[in-house]
């Protein structure tokens, strides 16, 4: 695989994905989950051996210069950035920069993306220091609007302006409510200096190595699905051994690893104490393991090698966002864990093509195509890819999938927001015609916080019609990158922190003398 094409698209993702995300969920990163001292390493060594099976994606494998930002954020709140309506039509020159010289203010960053995210936060952005009046609603209790008086304060809501010296990013209206405040932003700056050097980090011109992907693996040896280190290892990445490499890397692969690690045969969820996979989640797993790990047929090449196949396991990915423009070298990697089984991609949603129209022109809807679905199947051999720009309750209604089969289908939801008051109306149509089809949904969210309360809302929506397959938690692949969101510069997001599953309540009928 050439360089210029992997780094670059890998890159490109990237910087789109760190956008504006309006819903506000400040994290304080703990010791367990947040210590940016932890180090990551692969044993692997740094070798560059090329690989003629792997193939490049078929269209469009250069991304247009006017690919607008776009956000990873929950439920209603994923609309492109207004900031990246104002970026040139042409290149602008290569910023080069130094591992030891990362660190830059937004509003004097060498970056022009990054001096326009500068200038959007400050005329969006609200100060989060108590004495302002309250902006909005209280949404969680980590909410840095809980801190506000609702209608006591003297002081009107005021855009941020000035830039901490120590992360560089504007956090508050003036220096005197930064340092009246300091306790509380101490907490997080050390982070928030660190996803100001990661973002300067993609426009410093350096060779990306961390984004050259392995190729397919002979049978014999098996990938380990423990943590991010045993997988890299075990698949035979190139060895990635700084801190800042390994937050780019997993920003883009916790998307296909996340699906693997829960449906694969060497999951490291399972039914021990601890393990969070329950009895009911045994069950449903094990039905699309037995067809996503098929034995071993005797096919091969030449007519004496032809044989039955099963049809394509297919993985439905609703309300798809910035996860749907991910380098298709990257949702293959899910093709390499699965080697002998037909893998079926179907993004669903209506920001799927968000920014993407130069890419990928819309079809027009016709009978034979009457979603106007985007089909992607020269990818490899094993994996096609389907995009469609419509909400999924509207394509069930019509049986566009059916019949669904649990041996064969499953649903992944990436930072759905079920139960978030912005978003919640977006699922109150969806859920039910879901858990109908009595397949797992496999969902993910950005906190302990926001699963448990998308758990509460399935829950109450459904009335106990719901089996619970993984309980809530951490997420073994989560990205280990922190995020900004630029409508509120002290909310951290981490992509997929945690993952848990659910389906439709099955009842077992028993015959009775």
């Amino acid at each position: 695989m050439q360089s210029g094409y992997t780094c670059q698209r890998c890159l490109s993702s990237l910087r789109r994905a760190v956008g504006i995300s309006s819903t506000i969920r400040l994290i304080r990163p703990s010791p367990a989950h947040g210590d940016i001292s932890r180090r990551y390493y692969s044993a692997t060594t740094n070798k560059t051996t090329p690989n003629p099976t792997q193939q490049r994606r078929t269209l469009a494998s250069v991304e247009s210069p006017n690919d607008r930002a776009f956000a990873i954020g929950p439920g209603a709140l994923k609309h492109a950035t207004p900031f990246g309506a104002d970026e040139p039509t042409e290149r602008p020159e290569r910023v080069f920069l130094k591992p030891t010289n990362l660190f830059h203010s937004f509003s004097d960053s060498p970056a022009p993306g990054i001096r326009r995210r500068a200038a959007f936060m400050k005329s969006h952005a609200y100060c989060p220091h108590p004495d302002h009046r309250q902006t909005r609603a209280v949404i969680s209790p980590q909410d840095p609007e809980a801190r506000k008086a609702a209608n006591n304060s003297t002081h009107p809501p005021a855009f941020v302006n000035f830039e901490c010296p120590d992360c560089g990013i504007p956090v508050y209206c003036s220096e005197n409510h930064w340092m009246d405040d300091y306790e509380s932003h101490s907490e997080i700056c050390d982070t928030l200096r660190q996803a100001n050097e990661d973002d300067h980090d993609l426009h410093s011109g350096r060779y990306f190595a961390e984004f050259r992907y392995p190729g397919p693996q002979i049978a014999e040896i098996l990938p380990n699905m423990t943590n991010w280190d045993t997988y890299l290892y075990t698949r035979e990445y190139n060895a990635i051994n700084e801190d800042r490499s390994m937050r780019q890397a997993t920003r883009l692969l916790t998307y296909p690893v996340t699906i693997a690690s829960v449906v694969h045969e060497l999951s490291p969820y399972n039914i021990r104490a601890g393990g969070r996979l329950t009895v009911e989640g045994l069950k449903s797993l094990s039905a699309l393991r037995y067809t996503i790990h098929p034995p071993l047929s005797g096919a091969g090449p030449g007519v004496k090698g032809l044989r039955l196949s099963a049809p394509p396991v297919r993985i439905f990915i609703l309300g798809a966002r910035a996860e749907s423009s991910l380098p298709r070298d990257v949702w293959i990697q899910l093709e390499y864990l699965f080697p002998r089984a037909l893998i079926h991609l179907i993004f669903i949603g209506p920001e799927s093509m968000t920014n993407r129209d130069a890419e990928f022109p819309l079809p027009e809807r016709t009978a034979r195509n009457p979603f106007g679905g985007i089909v992607e199947d020269r990818l490899s051999k094993n994996t096609k890819i389907t995009t469609f720009v419509e909400y999924y309750h509207t394509m069930h209604k019509a049986n566009y999938f059916q019949p669904y089969d649990p041996y064969f289908d499953c649903f992944v939801l990436f930072h759905p927001g079920l139960g978030h008051p912005a978003s919640v109306h977006e699922w109150e149509e969806t859920l039910p015609q879901l858990l109908e089809t009595k397949v797992p949904i496999i969902c993910t969210g950005y906190t302990e916080w926001d699963m448990q309360r998308d758990k509460r809302w399935v829950e109450e929506k459904m009335a106990g019609e719901v089996d619970m397959l993984l309980e809530p938690g951490e997420n073994r692949f989560r990205s280990l990158r922190w995020d900004l969101n630029d409508l509120d510069p002290t909310d951290l997001t981490c992509g997929n922190w945690g993952v848990w599953a659910f389906r439709g309540k099955r009842y077992e009928t028993t015959m009775k003398d």
